[in-house]
C-alpha cells in the first residue's frame, strides 16, 4: 500500500542535506463510523456550507478569515497563506541534542515516520541516521504543518527516523491547576505495601495485540444484531458495593477473592466516610 506523504522537504545536519518526506505513523483507530440518517426517509444528511444571508455558497468560493473583531474578519487566500515563508516550510534543520529523558512526555504529541525521498537521498540519509543512533540522543528541529511550525523530536527506528511533534509550553497545562487540590497527607503504609504487591501480581510486558477496543467489538456486535432483526439486549448496569474496609479490601485483592461488602439489610457498623470514598468498587457477584 502507497502511503501519502503528510510533508516533503529536506532533512539537514549542518551541511548534509537530503530530500525527505514526512508520514503519519498512526492511523484514525475504529472500523465503525456513523452518518446523520433522516430516520423518517432513510436519507444520508448531506452538510451543505451556507451564508446566513444569501444562503448556500461554493466551498471553493470560501476563503480564511482571521476574527480580529467580533463580525469583523481579515481575509487571508490560500495563495497569500503560502507566501508566508520559513525555513522549516522546506527544511527540518536538526538544532540540538537533548537526553531523552528531559522532554517530559505532557509534550509529546504525534507521531510520524521520516524516510528519504528517493534512492539518491539514501546514502546521506543514512549518514545522518547512523550518527545519530551512534550519540543515543534526541534529536530537535522544526517543520511547519497544517499553518503551525512545530518542534520535533527525531530518533532512528530500524531503516528510518521516528519523528514525535512536540507541544509547546503554552500547549501545556500546569499539573497544580488539577492536583493542587489534592491532600498531601501521605497513606498508610501498610495498605502501600500490599498496593505494591498486587502491581507485582499484574506485572507483565506490553503486548499491543492484547488490547483491543471492546467498545467498538460491542457496537460491531450491535450492528449486526439489529442487521438480523434481532432486538438489542441492553447491558446490565453494574451494582454499587459499599466496602466496609480499604484495607480488607485490599487483602481481598492481593488474594484474588471479592471485597467485603455490605449485606442487603444487614446491620453493620458504618465504615469511615474518608474510607468509603477512597476504596475501589467491584462488580457484585
Amino acid at each position: 500500500m502507497a502511503y501519502r506523504p503528510t510533508w516533503q522537504g529536506h532533512l539537514r545536519l549542518s551541511l548534509v542535506t537530503c530530500p525527505v518526506a514526512l508520514y503519519s505513523a498512526t492511523s484514525s483507530g475504529g472500523d465503525v463510523r456513523f452518518n446523520l440518517i433522516n430516520p423518517e426517509t432513510n436519507n444520508r444528511i448531506r452538510m451543505v456550507t451556507t451564508d446566513p444571508d444569501t444562503g448556500p455558497v461554493e466551498r471553493s468560493s470560501l476563503v480564511k478569515g482571521y476574527a480580529v473583531a467580533k463580525d469583523e474578519y481579515i481575509l487571508l487566500t490560500d495563495e497569500e497563506i503560502k507566501s508566508v515563508k520559513l525555513e522549516s516550510t522546506k527544511t527540518i534543520d536538526i538544532e540540538r541534542f537533548v537526553p531523552e529523558e528531559e522532554i517530559d512526555r505532557l509534550y509529546w504529541d504525534n507521531p510520524y515516520y521520516l524516510a528519504p525521498a528517493g534512492a539518491l537521498a539514501e546514502e546521506a540519509f543514512g549518514v545522518i541516521r547512523e550518527a545519530m543512533r551512534s550519540e543515543g540522543k534526541i534529536a530537535l528541529g522544526r517543520v511547519v504543518l497544517s499553518t503551525r511550525e512545530r518542534l520535533l523530536a527525531l530518533e532512528p527506528r530500524d531503516r528510518g527516523i521516528l519523528a514525535y511533534s512536540l507541544r509547546t509550553r503554552d500547549e501545556v497545562r500546569a499539573s497544580r491547576e488539577v492536583f493542587g487540590a489534592i491532600t498531601d497527607q501521605a497513606p498508610d503504609p501498610a495498605m502501600v505495601d500490599i498496593a505494591r504487591r498486587i502491581i507485582e501480581q499484574k506485572a507483565g510486558p506490553f503486548d499491543p495485540d492484547q488490547f483491543v477496543d471492546r467498545y467498538e467489538e460491542a457496537l460491531k456486535a450491535l450492528i449486526a444484531a439489529k442487521q438480523k432483526g434481532q432486538k438489542p439486549v441492553r447491558a446490565a448496569e453494574p451494582e454499587d458495593t459499599d466496602v466496609v474496609d480499604l484495607m480488607a479490601a485490599l487483602r481481598a485483592s492481593l488474594e484474588g477473592g471479592a471485597a467485603p461488602r455490605r449485606r442487603t439489610g444487614a446491620k453493620t457498623q458504618a465504615a469511615p466516610a474518608k474510607a468509603r470514598r477512597a476504596a475501589p468498587r467491584r462488580k457484585a457477584g
